[in-house]
């Protein structure tokens, strides 16, 4: 039966996944924050409360590898769905047109996986007040990292309402009002955060029946369960033609998921919860996560490629990364 509740809890995952996004799109249109703001922010946020769910509850069990590979698994799987939906509409080109804004997020997400690398190297277990002192300096890069973006200039301030200019299909939520939307959005939100619980204590149990072990569970079948909230925020996103909202919500995902570790810490009572992970195949996936980052990075930089092809390049070598650095993960 275990299997079956996490069947249904993906289900229900889904389906609160595509009205989250839906609102989100009404918020971007009706009130002041762009397409970019409402991706990086709310439903960045809102799309990885099942990793913070689920990281939290493995945490709370004790189980470090399912905590931790969750958190990294889910960047992994997150710039694969950039990657794949990229690769597959290249046509469309979705990162030319994006905000070069997005630049800011992907290298803060970039700093942050460089510190979990170095924290999963090192393994310090020292803690202040019951907290990592790995987790903290990843809380505070965060905190800080967003305040300068906040800060900083834009870098190209006419591509965002050049893209919300552009027509955009029906959307079943567009009638409501702004209040509406944001309600409807914090109900999504909750339903999300619930399903994501199940997600992780079923996991749990799906590592011990099956003996597969807790690291690959992390970091594969969990995060990529717990990812569904972000592969149908983009998928709705880009149907909604919204692309600022589809990469926003990916690259601020990221980065938020980064903040779980602050999160999860302190309720792990055996140590530095990043210490306590299995460090040879979350440094693979978390290696992994690395490189992507820095292949969407040159996406987001590099502007006009000549052929299609040439495009879509990047995102089909981060779909090559993603299934690589899986199955070395099965494998170690």
């Amino acid at each position: 039966m275990v299997f079956v509740y996490f069947l249904i809890a993906g289900i229900i995952t889904v389906y609160a996944s595509i009205k989250l996004s839906q609102y989100a799109d009404v918020i971007s249109e009706k009130t002041a924050m762009g397409g970019m703001m409402v991706g990086t922010l709310l439903l960045a946020g809102a799309t990885s409360l099942p990793e913070v769910s689920t990281s939290f509850s493995a945490a709370v069990i004790g189980n470090a590898d399912i905590a931790v590979g969750n958190m990294i698994g889910s960047n992994l799987f997150n710039l694969f769905i950039l990657a794949g939906f990229d690769f597959l509409l290249r046509k469309r080109r979705i990162l030319d047109r994006a905000s070069r804004n997005n630049i800011y997020t992907a290298l803060l997400g970039i700093l942050l996986t460089v510190l979990v690398i170095m924290a999963l190297w090192l393994r310090i277990d020292t803690q202040i007040l019951g907290v990592g002192v790995d987790a903290l300096i990843i809380a505070i890069t965060y905190i800080v990292g967003m305040v300068l973006i906040n800060k900083l200039p834009s870098l190209d301030p006419a591509a965002e309402a050049a893209a919300e200019e552009e027509e955009e299909p029906d959307n079943p939520s567009s009638v409501l009002s702004p209040k509406g939307a944001i309600v409807r959005f914090i109900i999504a939100a909750l339903v999300i955060l619930g399903a994501g619980t199940a997600l992780s204590v079923t996991g749990d149990q799906i590592a011990i029946i099956t003996g597969i072990g807790s690291s690959f569970i992390g970091s594969f079948l969990i995060a990529a369960a717990t990812s569904l909230p972000e592969a149908i925020a983009v998928f709705v996103a880009l149907r909604l033609n919204n692309v600022n909202m589809a990469v926003g919500a990916i690259l601020g995902s990221n980065i938020f998921n980064m903040i779980i570790l602050a999160l999860s810490d302190p309720v792990y009572r055996e140590g530095s919860l990043i210490a306590a992970a299995t460090p040879g195949a979350t440094m693979i996936i978390a290696s992994g996560v690395f490189i992507m980052s820095l292949l969407a990075l040159y996406s987001l930089i590099r502007k006009n490629s000549a052929t299609v092809m040439t495009y879509a390049l990047p995102s089909l070598i981060i779909v090559i990364i993603y299934f690589v650095a899986s199955y070395m993960n099965f494998t170690y």
